[in-house]
Formats: C-alpha cells, sequence, structure tokens
C-alpha cells in the first residue's frame, strides 16, 4: 500500500547578502538534490572565469543576477527529504524588490529567516520578520549563518537570538527554532556542526521536517468568492451560471448556500464546466461554476458559503496590518481600491493605530501617514459591507492588496471587523449638516410658493424594464401641473461603462454618492428630483438614503424585484401600462408631499 508524500513549500527570507541562495544551494547540494554534474559545471565554470565557487550561483541563474550579486525576483527549486517534497522559494532581500518578496512568499507554508551573524539585525531583517507575519506565516525557523565569521562564538549567537526573539514577539511570532550555520561551510545544514559543539539541537533540515503542515483546505468552511455570472441563451438554454473558485472547503450539489454581503439564498442545483461530464461535488483549489435552483441577483465579489457553516464577518471597517509599497504615502480619506480575492471596492484609511520602525524595536504612535515600506496597524473602511475573514482563520480571505491608479501599492492582512463608531458616509454627512449655510427661505415656505414638498425618487429594478420612460412621463405630468420636477438623467449611465464589471461596480458606487449629494442639495432647493437607476441593492439605497437626509426619498421598484419590501415604497409590475404605473405613483406622492388630491390622467 502506498501512502501520498506530504508537500511543503518555504520561503527564505532575510536581508540582502545574508546568505539566503548560498543556504539553498548549500541545502540542495548536501541533500542530492542537484542533477547529476550540475555541482561540478558550475565550480568548472567559476575556476575558467577565475573567480571564487559560491553555493549561491547554483540559484542565481539570470545573467543579471549573477552580474550584480543580488537575488531580484525568486527562485524556486526543488529537493526532497525522508518526510517530504519541498519546494523553496529564495526571495529578494534587498529593500526595492519587496514587491517580489511578497508575491514569492505569498503561497509559502513555512519559512527560514536568514540573518548574518558578523552583520547581525539590519533593517529588512526586522521589515521580512513583519512580512511573515503579514503573510500568517506561523512555521518560522531563524538560521544566524555566517557563524564561521564571528569564529563560531556562541555569545554573538546568544545576542541576535535575544535581540531577534524579542523583535518578534512584538509581532506575535514565536520561531520553532534559533540555529547558529554557516551555510558556505556546511555546519548544522543536514549534519551537527563540530565547529559548534555548544550547539545539540536541530539541523536545518530537520528543523524544516518538524513544521508542521496546515489544515487541509478542503476542511475548513466554504468560501467560494463570485468572479462573475454567466447566461446561455442560444438553443432555449436558460441556465444561469455562477463561476469561480473554490478557496477552501468543500461544495456538493445539493448544498443550501449564502451569498455575503447580501444574505441571498438558494440551494445548488448543478456544478457545471466546460467539456467535462457532470460532477456531484468540488474542493477547495478548483475553478467551477455552478447553478442555484431559484434565480438570485447577487454581484461578482460576493462570497458563498453554506447556511450551517461558519459564516465571515461582514462588515464596513476593520483592523488590519498594511505593508505600504507606493512611491506615495497613504493618506487618510483618499479613495483606493481594495482588493479581497475577487472583490475590488473603493477603500479609505479611517485611522493609524500604529506605525511599526523596521529600523528600531518600537511603535510610532500619532502618526499621520503611511510612508513607503512601513508597516502600520489601521482601520480601512469600504464604501459597503465586504465580506471577510480574520488571516488566521481562513488566509484566503483575509488577505488583500490596495491598488491606486492601476498599480498596487500596498497589501495587508484582516486583523478583526470594527463595528463601533460612525462610519465615513455618517460623519461626512454630519459635518455637511453643521456647515451648511441656509437661506431664511424655510423648507415650509417654499412648500407654499411650490404647492408641494420636496422629494428624491428613485426608480429601480432590473435593465430591460421601463424605468426610464415611466420617470421622464412622471416629469412631464408634474410639470403639467406646474409642479417643480426634474428627471436626472445622467445616472442611467452609471450602468453603461465598457470596463469591466468589477470597475463598473466601482464607479458605479462612487457615481451614487455624487448622485446622492446632488439629490440632496436639490431637494433642499424644494424640487421633486426623478432618477432611474438599474440594479441598485440594500447598500447603494441606503447610501443614498442617508445622503439625502433630511429629505424624503421614495424608492419605486419596476419589474422582478432583489430588494427587501421594507427598502421599496413601490413595487411595479413590468407588465402595467405607463398610465396605470403614474397613477399608482402619484397615490404615494400624494399623500407624502401633498400634490393636488383632484388629479387624474
Amino acid at each position: 500500500m502506498t501512502h501520498e508524500r506530504e508537500h511543503m513549500n518555504v520561503v527564505i527570507v532575510g536581508h540582502v547578502d545574508h546568505g539566503k541562495s548560498t543556504l539553498i544551494g548549500r541545502l540542495l547540494a548536501d541533500t542530492g538534490a542537484l542533477p547529476e554534474g550540475k555541482l561540478e559545471a558550475v565550480k568548472a565554470n567559476c575556476e575558467r572565469n577565475a573567480k571564487p565557487f559560491e553555493y549561491a550561483f547554483l540559484l542565481d541563474a539570470l545573467k543579471d543576477e549573477q552580474s550584480q550579486g543580488i537575488t531580484i525576483d525568486t527562485a524556486r527549486s526543488f529537493f526532497k527529504s525522508k518526510k517530504r517534497d519541498y519546494i523553496i522559494i529564495d526571495a529578494p532581500g534587498h529593500i526595492e524588490f519587496l514587491k517580489n518578496m511578497v508575491s514569492g512568499a505569498a503561497r509559502a507554508e513555512a519559512a527560514l529567516l536568514v540573518i548574518d551573524a558578523h552583520e547581525g539585525i539590519q533593517e529588512n531583517s526586522k521589515r521580512h520578520g513583519y512580512m511573515l507575519s503579514f503573510l500568517g506565516i506561523n512555521n518560522i525557523t531563524v538560521c544566524i549563518n555566517k557563524m564561521d565569521l564571528v569564529q563560531y562564538q556562541k555569545a554573538v549567537y546568544n545576542r541576535i537570538k535575544e535581540e531577534y526573539g524579542n523583535f518578534l514577539k512584538e509581532l506575535n511570532l514565536k520561531p520553532s527554532a534559533f540555529i547558529p550555520i554557516s551555510a558556505r561551510e556546511g555546519d548544522n545544514m543536514v549534519h551537527l556542526s563540530k565547529r559548534m559543539p555548544w550547539y545539540q539541537r536541530e539541523t536545518i533540515l530537520e528543523a524544516l521536517d518538524s513544521f508542521k503542515m496546515a489544515a487541509a483546505k478542503d476542511e475548513q468552511p466554504l468560501r467560494f468568492p463570485l468572479q462573475d455570472i454567466y447566461r446561455f441563451t442560444e438553443e432555449e438554454d436558460d441556465r444561469r451560471i455562477f463561476a469561480g473558485r473554490i478557496e477552501t472547503g468543500r461544495l456538493h450539489v445539493g448544498d443550501e448556500v449564502i451569498f455575503y454581503p447580501s444574505f441571498k439564498q438558494s440551494r445548488v442545483k448543478s456544478i457545471e464546466g466546460f467539456s467535462t461530464n457532470p460532477v456531484q461535488e468540488m474542493a477547495a483549489g478548483q475553478s467551477t461554476g455552478v447553478c442555484l435552483a431559484t434565480q438570485i441577483y447577487v454581484k461578482p465579489g460576493e462570497i458563498m458559503c453554506k447556511k450551517l457553516e461558519k459564516a465571515p464577518h461582514l462588515s464596513s471597517k476593520f483592523k488590519a496590518n498594511v505593508f505600504w509599497m507606493g512611491r506615495q504615502p497613504m493618506v487618510k480619506n483618499k479613495k483606493y481600491k481594495l482588493k479581497i480575492a475577487t472583490l475590488q471596492i473603493p477603500v479609505i484609511l479611517h485611522e493609524i493605530l500604529s506605525v511599526l520602525d523596521a529600523s528600531e524595536l518600537s511603535s510610532v504612535k500619532n502618526k499621520s501617514t503611511v510612508d513607503r515600506h512601513d508597516v502600520a496597524e489601521c482601520v480601512l473602511e469600504t464604501m459597503k459591507p465586504v465580506g471577510f475573514d480574520i488571516v488566521t482563520e481562513i488566509s484566503e480571505t483575509g488577505r488583500f492588496v490596495i491598488v491606486d491608479q492601476y498599480e498596487i501599492v500596498g497589501g495587508g492582512i484582516i486583523l478583526a471587523p470594527v463595528f463601533e463608531g460612525q462610519t465615513s458616509l455618517q460623519e461626512q454627512i454630519q459635518q455637511r449638516e453643521q456647515n451648511w449655510q441656509r437661506s431664511e427661505i424655510t423648507p415650509d415656505k417654499r412648500f407654499l410658493k411650490h404647492q408641494h414638498k420636496s422629494a428624491f425618487v428613485i426608480l429601480t429594478g432590473p435593465a430591460d424594464t421601463d424605468k426610464q420612460k415611466i420617470a421622464k412621463a412622471l416629469e412631464e405630468e408634474l410639470f403639467k401641473l406646474g409642479k417643480f420636477a426634474y428627471f436626472l438623467g445622467i445616472s442611467n449611465q452609471l450602468m453603461a461603462a465598457k470596463d469591466s464589471s468589477q470597475d463598473r461596480t466601482l464607479g458605479k458606487l462612487e457615481q451614487i454618492q455624487q448622485l446622492g449629494e446632488m439629490a440632496h442639495m436639490m431637494t433642499d432647493a424644494g424640487l421633486i428630483l426623478l432618477t432611474s437607476i438599474s440594479n441598485l441593492d440594500e447598500f447603494e439605497l441606503k447610501m443614498m438614503k442617508e445622503l439625502n437626509q433630511p429629505n424624503k426619498t421614495f424608492v419605486i421598484n419596476v419589474g422582478e424585484s432583489h430588494l427587501a419590501s421594507s427598502s421599496v415604497d413601490l413595487f411595479i409590475p413590468d407588465q402595467n401600462s405607463l398610465e396605470k404605473s403614474i397613477q399608482e405613483i402619484f397615490k404615494i406622492l400624494l399623500k407624502a408631499i401633498a400634490l393636488d388630491p383632484e388629479y387624474t390622467i
């Protein structure tokens, strides 16, 4: 009976020139993992070029890397121990290549962190320690390298171990071991060194084998971030396929599922694929599509979960550790784009709690910006609630990147949801009302003059309904009655952009906020403002209502509705005649804003 061997990804990190590539090269050589003749060929090449042989040359294969003497991208190598197979990732140590280090380490399950015993702890030694915490890597061994340059002194080892151990403690990281090594000489790599009899614990190879494997992804709660919805219309095919990649958990036909943050529920009717036979289940790591038993309206970026399993957190604020890589500092209240799994949404820096000084062992309080290469604990706020997990529970939906002007400028991990306090939108509205300077013309005076109160009337529903026609006809009827009504047609372009569905969603949110502010100004002037927007969700409606406060907002849903009845003032069937639709709307407005009671159409 054969057993499948374990596989583990291990990243090697540390300051530039502290010996990471040498460590990997020596490990490959001492475990017999190199292709036959490779070691001899590299040694012969060094001899021909009259330069000393370095084990790092086994790994630094790119010409520009060898000419500059630094690793500028991640390189992967493979070797086996008696226990498992390893993919070793060599990450760059130079500060300018931290983005490459993050991308290389993102899929690692364990790490070896290398510190030069002669040079000591450097700034990037600490930054990389933070990055391991940031990436949620807890299997860590610290390798105190180049012990040959300090005559294998135990005192040097103890000093670095104590100082760096205290630093990692601030990051809530507890390394499994501190191992004194000389990668070039092979000390404590595969066998214990006779040059350091005072150290009698694990070798590097034994430390690797002692790392614990993470729980299988398919044993965790289901997290299926929705990438897109596909609809097929040819040959009377009415399927709507919800496509994405299963990040964790398992999905079966018949599972009762719920989407976050919309809370829409259904049951998995079938699992679909291109040119494949039907299957009954899929697991973590697989990309697939599903058809649901009931048709529901959800958007790309939502997370599909099983109803009976642990749900993700849902909030518009969360505490996070952020590593900033942008040339311009991260500043409060500027809008960035946040990406969590398939979700893209506007986000702002709400509060900076502390910034870690990578060159010291302390945190900086009361800092107003997050500068390049800073690591900060802060509170981020999205424009609407999002579903996410704490990184220590489910890392796939607990990590994120931040984009500014199409460039990735930062990344981070989610530490906890934040529920207390006002949202930035509520603070903005409160400040607006405090600073709003009104004339002596009160709403009552405007009512007496216009013979109606102001209102913001939103017509929403599926894109293929007559919302716009109804809104224009309603404006015309109000105008005939001498009412101050205006149809704002610009809102109809919110979903007309040719960008991707995610970019369109981002633009829609920002324009909805602008529309809400405009509505407040026009209703404050006593107007009846009419607009039509397709496929609004609960949070978007709530945003516009809040922005229009304290003035009245009415929501008319035309056709099929995906909104809660408590959010809508009137539901109009799509098959209604234009006249009947306007009559029904007038009944609502008659009671609320005192239109002429004798009105007939």
